[in-house]
């Protein structure tokens, strides 16, 4: 992965910390309402995994967001 691609996924991450966050939600909390493993919450959160298309759908609509919103400026 290049160091472009992996700041993207780090800031990516961080919006959806964020996000997370302002819910109140631990990760915990977000993996039992998403229906997801934590630890692949855990990954996405500190750019160590890409989340697919459909993960990121998934994420959106749980944050209360749009795949636009999470995406916009990045």
């Amino acid at each position: 992965m290049s160091s472009g691609n992996h700041a993207l996924l780090v800031l990516l991450g961080k919006r959806i910390q964020t996000l997370r966050r302002c819910k109140g939600w631990t990760q915990t909390d977000m993996a039992v309402y998403l229906d997801m493993n934590r630890g692949h919450i855990s990954d996405i959160e500190r750019g160590k995994r890409e989340p697919g298309i459909i993960t990121l759908q998934v994420i959106a609509r749980g944050l209360d967001t749009t795949m636009a919103k999470l995406l916009k400026g990045l």
